[in-house]
């Protein structure tokens, strides 16, 4: 994760947001006196958030409750279906 003064980013901003696309990679930006601020690809933002979402409440633990079962060897891992594959044969 690159971190960038506010004052460079203004000088320097199709370059960072150039960066940020290529790289898919999170950008810091510092301000005297505030607090830091995250600019990233929408994309990363929206997938953060999602995981975010499913870690809370009754998702979250049966999230959880799964991955330990997983881990203990309490659950079968099967293959998955392609089931457009299915349809053309």
């Amino acid at each position: 994760m690159k971190v960038i003064t506010a004052s460079d980013l203004r000088a320097n901003l199709a370059n960072a947001f150039d960066a940020i696309e290529s790289d898919a990679e999170d950008l810091v930006v510092t301000r005297s006196g505030h607090e830091p601020l995250v600019v990233m690809l929408k994309s990363d933002y929206d997938a953060w958030r999602e995981t975010e979402y499913l870690s809370r409440g009754a998702h979250g633990r049966e999230l959880r409750r799964r991955m330990a079962e997983m881990e203990a060897g309490e659950r079968v891992e099967h293959e998955l279906v392609d089931l457009d594959a299915e349809t053309t044969e």
